[in-house]
């Protein structure tokens, strides 16, 4: 039997989770460069072949899955891209040829012609032509994993109900893949709490284990593994003994989440009669299901840039109206939330001229609502589409990264320009439609004067909040010990946020990690937050709390930990104040 391990990292997702493992692999990472006899360039040739006709094959087969199940226009027009690369004769000659000419292995001479097509599409002066650079880069991925002995394709749906997903790092484009399967677990080397697979996770309601360095190079295919996500320990061919407690404690963890499912219609209402509002967050309309299982009471945060995610084109008006009102219409009355574009250079590839080059510090740089003023006709185009989609049902609009009270001008100057247009068409909409922004940025919470009286709605974005506050990059493990949304700086802050909403009587929603924490219910209600949206699969946990809780009782206590300076003081009190 293969010895036992583990490895530790930063738990993101509470939960226990069993499986096997999936290996996710950057093949172009992993190529080795060796020489081969001239005698044998032939063989290695065919070898070439081969794995291209497999590729193709794999094409054919997902394109037929698409066929029989729901069509993703995105995705076909991916694969057609893909097909249309595999049949030029021109790509694989040279491929040949440099095989043959340098008597190396087929691996070597794909990527060598990789990086050469690669330089060739960058100097294009159009946008959309140098951003073929990266069809080129994925199908050549997808060859070498063939020739490498490891397709590129996913489990099929069914066979992958116990497979724990382990990969170097993954992308929000990585994430809208991978989240229509019915993986059990994520695991990676890179990242933190509030990584983007920390943020799906949490969305999918199972287990992750962010920044444990080493997991996609010491695990292999099929391995049985352990993810305890509350502790962030991965443990490797765990034995019997092992392997029985955790499954106890996985039965333990299933009845407590059955028990949770009778508090779905009860009202969110502390014991001494305090009412709360519990919203979810969702990133596509497929993320309906879990927000009506949860008896959420609406959608306070719907992350529209999940949209523009890994694609070569930007979704156009239509498709995004489409998507807009599929929420709105499947909400069926409730408020929707839409976030404009929190897009910059970290998360997009490809479509806008601006984001062609790396941004040297992209949390602080080009991005939300500094990129769609610096592209107007990108804001225009969702602008337009979410006015459209208010006419069949309850939309807020949202806006993230506004730093002071000189961007709200601008900002309700486009929304009037959107709806002065559609008036023209004779287009039907919510006149009446509320715009609000995200508290993240410090100093937009220090000076709220402008936003309290400006706009109709606040919302606390508080893991950008804590970052900004603290000088922290949140995806960084390196640094994560010093994330603390919990530091008396960052509650002396969210006092002074919620206080300052109170005396406006401003509508304040807090949609952070710290709203989907349960450990921090009680000190949220304490500071005053009635408003709460978190994944929807973290909502009944939350709900529990809030029926637990007694406002009067809570908010002399915050009083006394907002009022501590030192970390560990604060934690402590914290820790006390759940103990009841």
């Amino acid at each position: 039997m293969t010895a036992s391990f583990s490895l530790h990292g930063i738990g993101v997702s509470h939960g226990i989770a069993i499986g096997r493992a999936f290996l996710v692999s950057h093949a172009t990472l992993e190529v080795s460069h060796y020489e081969i006899p001239s005698d044998q360039a032939a063989a290695e040739v065919r070898r070439m072949e081969r794995a291209v006709k497999e590729v193709r094959h794999e094409l054919k087969a997902l394109r037929a899955e698409m066929a029989a199940g729901e069509r993703f226009e995105e995705i076909e027009a991916f694969i057609d891209v893909h097909e249309t690369m595999l049949g030029d004769e021109i790509l694989a000659g040279n491929v040949k040829t440099y095989i043959v000419e340098h008597c190396c292995n087929a691996e070597w001479a794909l990527v060598q012609q990789m990086n050469l097509w690669v330089a060739q599409f960058e100097q294009f002066e159009d946008s959309y032509l140098r951003e073929r650079k990266f069809d080129v880069m994925q199908i050549v991925e997808r060859i070498l994993k063939h020739l490498m002995g490891r397709p590129g394709t996913l489990p099929k749906v069914g066979d992958d109900s116990h497979m724990v997903l382990v990969a170097h790092d993954l992308s929000p484009a990585d994430m809208m893949q991978f989240k229509h399967r019915h993986f059990v677990a994520f695991v990676t080397d890179l990242g933190g709490a509030t990584s983007h697979t920390a943020i799906a996770a949490r969305g999918l309601g199972v287990p992750a284990i962010a920044g444990t360095r080493h997991a996609r190079q010491l695990l292999r295919d099929g391995e049985m593994v352990i993810v305890d996500g509350t502790r962030g320990a991965v443990i490797v061919n765990p034995d019997h003994a092992i392997l029985s407690e955790y499954r106890k404690l996985q039965q333990i963890q299933e009845s407590r989440q059955e028990a949770l499912k009778t508090l779905k219609r009860r009202r969110p209402r502390t014991r001494d009669g305090v009412e709360v509002t519990l919203l979810a967050n969702i990133e596509t309309a497929d993320d309906l299901d879990r927000v009506r299982e949860s008896g959420a009471q609406g959608i306070g945060l719907f992350r529209s840039e999940f949209l523009y995610l890994d694609q070569d084109t930007l979704p156009d008006e239509d498709t995004q109206f489409k998507a807009y009102r599929e929420v709105v219409e499947g909400m069926e009355g409730r408020p929707v939330t839409l976030r404009t574009l929190d897009l910059g250079a970290d998360k997009m590839r490809g479509g806008i001229d601006s984001l062609a080059r790396v941004a040297p510090n992209p949390a602080m740089g080009l991005r939300a609502i500094r990129l769609c003023f610096a592209e107007q006709p990108l804001f225009m185009t969702q602008l337009r589409a979410a006015l459209r989609a208010s006419a069949y049902g309850k939309i807020k609009l949202l806006v993230p990264m506004l730093s002071g009270g000189d961007e709200i001008h601008p900002l309700l100057a486009a929304v009037e320009e959107a709806k002065r247009k559609l008036d023209e068409e004779g287009v039907a909409f919510d006149r009446a439609l509320e715009v609000g922004a995200m508290i993240e940025v410090p100093s937009a919470a220090l000076a709220l004067g402008p936003f309290l009286r400006q706009l109709d709605f606040l919302s606390i974005g508080t893991n950008d909040l804590t970052q900004y506050l603290m000088a922290v990059d949140r995806t960084d493990e390196a640094v994560s010990y010093l994330y603390n949304p919990t530091h008396p700086a960052m509650l002396r802050l969210l006092a002074h946020i919620l206080k300052r909403a109170r005396q406006f009587e401003m509508p304040i929603s807090l949609c952070g990690e710290m709203a989907d924490d349960p450990q921090m219910t009680w000190l949220l209600l304490g500071l005053g937050l009635r408003e709460f949206s978190m994944p929807a699969t973290g909502l009944l946990a939350v709900k529990e709390r809030v029926l637990r809780a007694d406002v009067g009782t809570l908010q002399k206590t915050v009083a006394r930990i907002v009022r501590a300076e030192d970390p560990e003081k604060v934690k402590a009190m914290i820790e006390k104040l759940n103990r009841g």
